[in-house]
């Protein structure tokens, strides 16, 4: 047996898998292989051809775009929620941006011609995959409007409270996070910020006793207090991503109700 399809291997720790009609997951479990997904691990550059979708779990992973001059920044991240690799089932096949693993763990891999022919098919992997790319749409447009109109410690405030929220619902235990291991040249690349700005923030949220922060680890200690710190783009993104799995549940249930009649 391949030792990624150990006894623990649980495909829904990802909330799109987990959405899926019985049936239908056990027929995907098959070909889907449990991998581990490090810190810093690059799972698609610009240009290139995408392998694999991504089904993350426990480990989060960052897209962003870098521009010519070597500057960055992210455009949404992904986590338990999602799944990296849209390009694929939408027909692009390649991308211009770049996801790189920022919190590691665990996830699941599916070969991208895997994807396509159950796409293609048109049953509740489809489904839960276009509502979930319309949740990112939803991201992506808001993280534009957080960059062009707050602060750099309402950004912060809020990408910790999103990440914070990944892994805590990623969790087999549901556990709160003991510390994010994130260095502050890291976040000010996700954040397309100084390094500075982000040394400044953190000692605010920290001075407030919402953080705790030393080099290269950050641990939320009050997470109701820091949600009041960040502005309404978290709330707006998790409502959205809140709704469209509902959705994506009500509408198997639905299908599944009608195919016993």
């Amino acid at each position: 047996m391949n030792a990624a399809k150990t006894a623990d291997f649980d495909p829904r720790q990802n909330d799109l898998l987990a959405a899926l009609p019985a049936d239908d997951l056990a027929k995907l479990a098959a070909d889907l292989e449990r991998v581990p997904m490090r810190l810093g691990d690059m799972l698609y550059e610009p240009g290139v051809l995408l392998r694999h979708a991504y089904f993350p779990a426990t480990a989060v992973v960052s897209l962003h775009y870098v521009t010519a001059s070597g500057a960055s920044a992210e455009t949404t991240g992904v986590g338990h929620e999602g799944v990296v690799g849209i390009p694929l089932f939408m027909g692009g096949q390649t991308t211009a941006s770049s996801a790189v693993v920022h919190t590691g763990g665990m996830g699941w891999r599916l070969d991208r011609h895997l994807l396509v022919q159950e796409f293609a098919r048109g049953g509740a992997l489809q489904r839960a995959l276009l509502r979930y790319t319309q949740a990112l749409m939803t991201q992506i447009s808001q993280t534009a409007a957080c960059y062009r109109h707050h602060n750099v410690e309402q950004q912060l405030s809020g990408w910790l409270m999103a990440t914070a929220d990944r892994m805590v619902a990623g969790s087999p235990s549901g556990a709160p996070p003991a510390e994010l291991v994130m260095t502050q040249e890291l976040l000010a690349s996700l954040l397309g910020v100084r390094r500075e700005s982000i040394t400044q923030a953190a000692g605010r949220l920290q001075g407030l006793g919402l953080i705790r922060y030393r080099r290269g680890h950050i641990s939320v200690i009050n997470a109701a207090g820091l949600r009041t710190q960040a502005c309404e783009c978290y709330g707006v993104v998790k409502a959205e991503l809140r709704r469209l799995a509902l959705q994506t549940q009500a509408a198997h249930r639905a299908s599944g109700a009608l195919a016993r009649v």
